[in-house]
């Protein structure tokens, strides 16, 4: 009885939005791994982030199913490679490195790293560069995999980018001024070119951006979620497209 009246909820959740109003980029900060796998028992935080692999899979169909065309999941920063022991940090680069691989079997969506590629291991990073050269011609859901991501770090790349090729210009800094301007910045984020994400999604109840995507949600809609990563449904996520089709947009006004 319990699934019967969890299928019609989700159906009607469903039925309900507007397909004119999904947003065309879904920011995701898949949080709670470690919290699920010590609720369910488990020794190893691993079993918790094998468990949040598999409902990534899951929630990017949902995504597809819908129209969504970006997708950035949040899947390590750049302080969890601080704050982490070797080995827990080595199987859950080996977890991450393992579905990306996953997905692009599943030949849906086109995958792109975004973060420090120099601070994964080589033979990590080889395999994510198979992973996107794979995918590249997909036309189906872009999915950013922030992998050693940190939105400070993003910034300070992107402006050190800028910085190199008017030096190989020969421009001065008076000329660089000049042309310095939010849009030049974004081009050079590590997901330049997409749209900024209309919505960021949160899940385990924690309520901060923990440094993800810093520049590009200045005027996106925040959502958060209570259940634990692997435990966020499909209808979690509908809530979440019905929350934000109910907002007016303000874009910083």
């Amino acid at each position: 009885m319990q699934n019967l009246l969890y299928g019609l909820y989700s159906k009607v959740l469903e039925r309900n939005l507007s397909k004119e109003d999904m947003p065309k980029h879904i920011g995701v900060m898949v949080d709670g791994n470690r919290r699920w796998a010590k609720v369910q028992g488990f020794e190893a935080a691993g079993q918790g982030h094998a468990a949040g692999a598999k409902k990534i899979i899951e929630f990017l169909s949902w995504c597809s199913d819908l129209g969504v065309k970006h997708v950035t999941l949040y899947l390590l920063s750049t302080d969890n490679l601080k704050g982490r022991t070797s080995q827990e940090l080595t199987e859950l680069v080996d977890i991450i490195v393992s579905m990306s691989e996953e997905l692009a079997d599943i030949g849906r969506w086109k995958l792109q790293m975004v973060g420090d590629k120099e601070a994964l291991p080589t033979p990590a990073l080889g395999r994510m560069a198979a992973v996107e050269k794979a995918t590249n011609k997909n036309s189906g859901t872009h999915v950013n995999l922030a992998i050693a991501y940190g939105g400070r770090k993003e910034i300070a790349d992107a402006m050190r980018d800028i910085l190199r090729k008017h030096s190989k210009d020969g421009s001065t800094v008076d000329q660089l001024a000049e042309v310095m301007t939010p849009e030049l910045i974004a081009e050079h984020l590590y997901t330049g070119g997409q749209p900024d994400p209309d919505l960021l999604i949160r899940t385990s109840g924690e309520q901060r951006l923990s440094g993800f995507l810093l520049w590009q949600s200045a005027n996106s809609e925040f959502y958060f979620a209570e259940a634990l990563w692997p435990d966020f449904r499909r209808v979690d996520f509908l809530r979440a497209l019905r929350d934000f089709q109910g907002r007016h947009r303000r874009y910083g006004s």
